[in-house]
This record gives C-alpha cells, sequence and structure tokens, in this order.
C-alpha cells in the first residue's frame, strides 16, 4: 500500500514541471487553472449576494430578489459577450473605449494567447455581474422586474465595460497610472453610484419615512444574510488574488491583506454600533466585513497587512456611519446598505492606495516603485487615485440618471402601492418564496 501511494506521489510530482511550462510562448497551464478557479469562486459570490440581499429584506420578497441576481448574471453574460467585453478590453479609441474583438472573435485563433482570452472574459464576466448585482439590494422591494432587466443588461454591456476600459483596459486612467488592482472603484464604486441613482429615482419603500423620522424595516433572515456574507468572504479570495491573472507569486500576500482587512472591518463596525446603539448589531458587524472587503480591493496587492487592517478598520467606521447619515439624514432608502458598502467604502479603498501603497510590493504586483503619501511618495499618486474615483463616479451617475430616467418614462420603474403591500414575489413572479406562510404585511 506505502509502495502505491509513494508511486502516486511521484507521478503526481512529474507532472508539475509540465504544468509550469508554458503551452506555447506566453501563458502556462497553471496560469489557466488558476484564472478558471478564481473565476468559479467569484461567481459563487452571486449566491452569496442573493443571500444577503434576501436575508436583508422582507420575506414577499425573497423570489423577486433571487429572481433579480440569477438575471443579473444571465443577462448580463450575454450582454458582456455581445458588446461588453469589446468596449472594455478592445483596441482603444482616444483611451474612452475599445473597440474590436466583438464576440471573442480574436480568440477563434487557437493559439496560447486566443484560448487565454476564454478563461479571461470568463473572469471578467463575473465582475461585470458583481457590479450589476450590487445595485439589486439598493432598489429591493419596489422595483419592476421588467425595468431591472433592463438596467442590468445596460450596466454590464454598456456603462461598466466604459469605465472598465478607462483603469483595466488600457485607457486614459491607466495610463495616467491609477492603481486599482482588483476593482474598488472598477466594480464596486460603479455599483454603489448606480444603485444611489437607482434608489433616488425610485424613492422611499412605503411605510419606510413617518412624520419625517425613518422607520426600521427589519430582513426577514439573519441567517440567511450570514451565509451570504461568509460565501461572499470566501468567493473574495477569487476576486482579488485571481486578479493576478496568473500562478503568481504574490498570491498569498494578497489573501492575507483581503482576509485581515475583512477581519478588521467586522470587528470595527461591531464595535462602532455598539457604542452609537448599545448593542452590538449584526447585521451593521455583517457589513463591515463587506466594507472592509470592498476598502481592500483596490490596495490589496501593494499595502501591507497591518496596513490591510487600518484600511479594514477605517471600512468599518466608514460604512456605519455611512449608512445611518443616508438612512437619517439624506432620507434614501437602502435596504441593504449597498450605497455605503460598494459605493463609499469602494472610493475610500482607491483613495487608500494613495496612502499606503508601498515600493516594495507595488513593484511585485507590476506597478513599479510606487508609494503613497505615507511612505514618502507625496500626493502624486493620490491625486491620480482621486482623479479616477471623481472620473468614474461622474460617470455612472450622469449615465445611470440617464437610463433611470428613460426607464421611468417608458416602462416604469417603481410597481404598484397594492403590489408592494402583497409583496413582489406575488405581484411580479405569481409566487410565493415561503408557500403557506401568511408574510403579507
Amino acid at each position: 500500500m506505502k509502495k502505491k501511494l509513494l508511486t502516486c506521489v511521484l507521478l503526481l510530482m512529474s507532472l508539475f514541471p509540465a504544468l509550469a511550462q508554458e503551452s506555447s510562448n506566453t501563458y502556462s497551464a497553471v496560469d489557466f487553472i488558476w484564472i478558471i478557479l478564481a473565476a468559479v469562486l467569484v461567481f459563487f459570490m452571486q449566491a452569496g449576494f442573493a443571500m444577503v440581499e434576501t436575508g436583508f429584506t422582507r420575506a414577499k420578497n425573497a423570489t423577486n430578489i433571487l429572481m433579480k441576481n440569477l438575471m443579473d448574471f444571465s443577462a448580463g453574460s450575454l450582454a458582456f459577450f455581445a458588446l461588453g467585453w469589446a468596449l472594455m478590453y478592445g483596441n482603444s479609441k482616444l483611451g474612452l473605449f475599445g473597440w474590436s474583438d466583438f464576440f471573442l472573435t480574436s480568440a477563434n485563433t487557437f493559439s496560447n494567447e486566443g484560448l487565454f482570452q476564454y478563461a479571461s472574459w470568463l473572469f471578467q464576466v463575473v465582475f461585470a455581474a458583481t457590479a450589476a448585482t450590487i445595485v439589486s439590494g439598493a432598489m429591493a422591494e419596489r422595483t419592476k422586474f421588467t425595468s431591472y432587466l433592463i438596467y442590468s443588461v445596460v450596466i454590464s454591456g454598456i456603462i461598466y465595460p466604459i469605465s472598465g476600459h478607462w483603469i483595466w483596459g488600457g485607457g486614459w486612467l491607466s495610463q495616467l497610472g491609477m492603481i486599482d488592482f482588483a476593482g474598488s472603484t472598477v466594480v464596486h464604486s460603479v455599483g454603489g453610484w448606480a444603485a444611489l441613482v437607482g434608489a433616488l429615482f425610485l424613492g422611499a419603500r412605503s411605510g419606510k419615512y413617518v412624520n419625517g423620522e425613518a422607520k426600521a424595516i427589519y430582513g426577514h433572515n439573519i441567517p440567511l444574510a450570514s451565509l451570504g456574507v461568509f460565501i461572499l468572504w470566501l468567493g473574495w479570495f477569487g476576486f482579488n488574488a485571481g486578479s493576478t491573472l496568473a500562478f503568481a507569486e504574490n498570491i498569498g500576500h494578497i489573501a492575507v491583506t483581503t482576509n485581515l482587512a475583512a477581519a478588521a472591518g467586522a470587528v470595527t463596525a461591531m464595535i462602532v454600533i455598539w457604542v452609537i446603539d448599545g448593542k452590538p448589531d449584526a447585521s451593521m458587524s455583517l457589513n463591515g466585513a463587506l466594507a472592509g472587503l470592498v476598502g481592500i480591493t483596490a490596495g490589496c496587492s501593494v499595502v501591507s497587512p497591518i496596513n490591510a487592517m487600518v484600511i479594514g478598520m477605517i471600512s468599518g467606521i466608514l460604512v456605519v456611519t455611512a449608512v445611518i447619515f443616508i438612512d437619517k439624514k439624506l432620507k434614501i432608502d437602502d435596504p441593504v446598505g449597498a450605497i455605503s458598502v460598494h459605493g463609499i467604502c469602494g472610493a475610500f479603498g482607491t483613495l487608500a492606495v494613495g496612502l499606503f501603497a508601498e515600493s516594495s510590493y507595488a513593484e511585485a504586483a507590476g506597478y513599479g516603485p510606487v508609494n503613497g503619501l505615507f511612505y514618502g511618495g507625496g500626493f502624486s499618486q493620490l491625486g491620480i487615485q482621486l482623479i479616477g474615483v471623481l472620473a468614474v463616479a461622474f460617470w455612472v451617475l450622469i449615465s445611470s440618471a440617464i437610463l433611470f430616467g428613460l426607464i421611468k418614462s417608458t416602462v416604469g420603474l417603481r410597481v404598484t402601492k397594492e403590489e408592494e403591500r402583497k409583496g413582489l414575489d406575488i405581484g411580479e413572479h405569481g409566487m410565493e418564496a415561503y408557500s403557506g406562510f401568511q408574510i403579507i404585511e
């Protein structure tokens, strides 16, 4: 038995040199395996978003939430294949958008580079789906399903890819030197700003604000929301570490910074809400973990583990204060805190690169000797990061406003008051998520 086991081990070891060799001239077999594995992890984050949003909202809208998350990825995949990929990664036109490789035409040549483009597309489409699905939570419990489908296609096929081209596709922000390694701005702020516009165009849920005061509308299943956060935390290792786009040496470093920021965000958010409300609120703590993950996404490859914890802590503070401010002062109804988690913390995480980046990590990540303000780099990188944050925010706010304005004036955005009262599961889908339970308020 021992002899057979030793033989199997030796056989497996003999395969690794072959895997490590380049299959032609550019990408090795392990690079392909790594990027596909990372894409699968990020795809699983769709389940995490679905669980978080379902748990943080009411039972009578659970099926609607699940359908929106399903269609974010399904309709979004088709849009990104037909148009989004070309706009994001095609040959750059004045640094503003791509314009080639529609329907992955260049990948049809079965070269090493062409085949890797398929793997790269799969990794990128799950990112596009993430940007789209962020908006689902902020628009939950009162949006027409048809209108949401239109939005999903447009953000996946046009809005996300264009700003993504600026930073990841060789566009003007990448030429300027902006660093957003895994998408605090490219993915999360895009979703967060679109969520803000969607929530503004929709208005608050019925009964949310009574006599000018915010009324809490509690989610129906915190265990489900907790499961969603753990799934997202797991998937984020693929989200960040997979953004190396190769089986690189700094994968371990990226995974560590990712984890530490999430942990620090959860603990800090718990402490802050405990001080404010006198209780360690579970929903705020869960959002604190997500805030830490969003905050570290831009700089996960260029900051130290210690600074990753600092970024997570600041993100944890920001998410609690932002949720309270948006809900009670601005009176914008965001059922799951998507604007705060993804928009606010995404912007901060991008700026944090200009504060905490260290050249030793940045060089390993392929950016060259970049130092943030706190490490002798002055305001140069911070200024570039700020330009990127503002440019993407402007693009998404304007384009989303046009999109939601057109939808509202044509097919309409919001369900009727009666449909909202009964729940979108019945009104929009003709079924209940929890058949046999009385869930209409």
